[in-house]
């Protein structure tokens, strides 16, 4: 945890949520055309989608850092021996999509593996910002959001993932990747409503 971080509010922490006065920034995680759309999509994918949106509008009115990851990939990436070619960079696939379309102040990264925080300079404008605390949303819960968390928790970062706004293949995968960032990571996994009162 950084400086200061240790101070804790114990009402807040006996109700299970934390609603400490920490600087935060939201995190979303690859929201881009092959993701919600096109090779990957998925209606479990475009669900999440007005849940983020609520969020992201929620955090610019509170000045609070949106910044957003997209996978980029060039050719040799590692990943694309797993996956197959998707998400290439320059290419539609990248793109983040229109509903949730950035907007100026908001940052822009992209990434060639499943952690946002993997050579991208994300801690970088983290700890420009003096952020404590990361909202991590998007797809998918299993990969690259915990991937994020996981990278997130090392880095000394609290880390909220709202269950409404990230999303994977199945219920199951779901469910065990919720339970596996709360207890491996420490994250507040909480409803949308929690986080942005």
């Amino acid at each position: 945890m950084r400086e200061g971080g240790d101070k804790k509010d114990i009402s807040n922490r006996l109700c299970g949520v934390s609603v400490r006065d920490m600087a935060r920034a939201v995190i979303v995680v690859d929201m881009i055309d092959d993701f919600v759309y096109g090779k990957f999509g998925s209606e479990r994918a475009r669900s999440v989608v007005p849940c983020i949106k609520k969020l992201i509008e929620s955090a610019r009115k509170k000045g609070e850092p949106v910044i957003y990851l997209r996978d980029a990939h060039k050719r040799g990436d590692k990943e694309l021996g797993v996956w197959g070619e998707h998400a290439m960079k320059g290419t539609k696939g990248s793109e983040i999509i229109p509903e949730l379309a950035p907007q100026k102040g908001d940052h822009i990264l992209e990434k060639q593996t499943y952690s946002s925080f993997f050579g991208t300079g994300l801690d970088d404008i983290l700890k420009r910002h003096g952020v404590e605390e990361v909202v991590i949303v998007g797809v998918t819960t299993d990969i690259c959001v915990r991937h994020t968390a996981a990278d997130a928790f090392f880095k000394g970062f609290d880390v909220i993932i709202p269950t409404d706004c990230v999303q994977t293949i199945s219920d199951d995968s779901q469910d065990r990747a919720l339970e596996e960032m709360k207890k491996l990571y420490n994250a507040k996994v909480v409803g949308l409503d929690k986080v942005i009162s």
